[in-house]
């Protein structure tokens, strides 16, 4: 949850930051976020390449364990679709795009600015944006406060499905703990699957 306030706060300072026109002209040209956002994309690739467990994860995988993300990224594309329903400010596949940040805020609310600005403008694109990065972050806090209710009303798989790409990372501690250790292998799996959906999903979805 720390992580989160902290992406938060440096979300907060960075609007202030543009509103006040404090900052060159050379922070808000397109042509740098666009940048940001190329590095972004290569951390996360090397994250998730140099992590010494992908491996063993690899050699050992079984086609039933990939149900499990599945199962997350089918169920939350279902409820989000189902969320435009009601939010009709929102086409489906914006709501759908917001979705599939799986808990993944700094990069979802990134790749929805900057691919939904041509079509929606910068204003909208922005707000889109800043509701992905919300979403995504209150979702992150569900799974890491609601590990304990989901295990007892819905299973021991309910708290991973319910991390979506932080069960990897920020939420492995919580499902270790109220899911039992033999989950951890599930959870890490589950979080790089989930992860390395995001970016596709989000770009495919922006694109309508």
């Amino acid at each position: 949850m720390k992580g989160s306030l902290i992406v938060v706060a440096f979300f907060a300072l960075g609007g202030l930051l543009g509103w006040s026109g404090l900052l060159p002209d050379l922070f808000v040209e397109n042509n740098f976020t666009i940048y940001v956002l190329y590095l972004l994309m290569f951390q996360v690739g090397l994250s998730i390449g140099s992590d010494r467990k992908l491996k063993e994860i690899l050699r050992t995988i079984r086609p039933e364990l990939l149900l499990v993300p599945l199962a997350t990224i089918v169920g939350t594309l279902t409820a989000s679709a189902l969320v435009s329903l009601v939010i009709t400010q929102w086409s489906v596949f914006d709501c759908l795009a917001v979705g599939s940040g799986f808990a993944y805020y700094s990069l979802s609310s990134i790749l929805i600015t900057e691919f939904k600005e041509p079509t929606l403008g910068v204003q909208l694109a922005a707000e889109l944006g800043t509701i992905a990065l919300i979403a995504n972050i209150i979702r992150e806090i569900f799974a890491l406060l609601g590990a304990p209710f989901f295990v007892k009303y819905f299973g021991r798989l309910a708290p991973i499905c319910a991390g979506g790409a932080t069960t990897m990372d920020t939420t492995l501690p919580v499902i270790t703990r109220y899911s039992g250790k033999d989950m951890v292998f599930i959870a890490i799996l589950h979080g790089i699957l989930v992860d390395l959906s995001v970016p596709f999903l989000v770009s495919f979805f922006c694109s309508f």
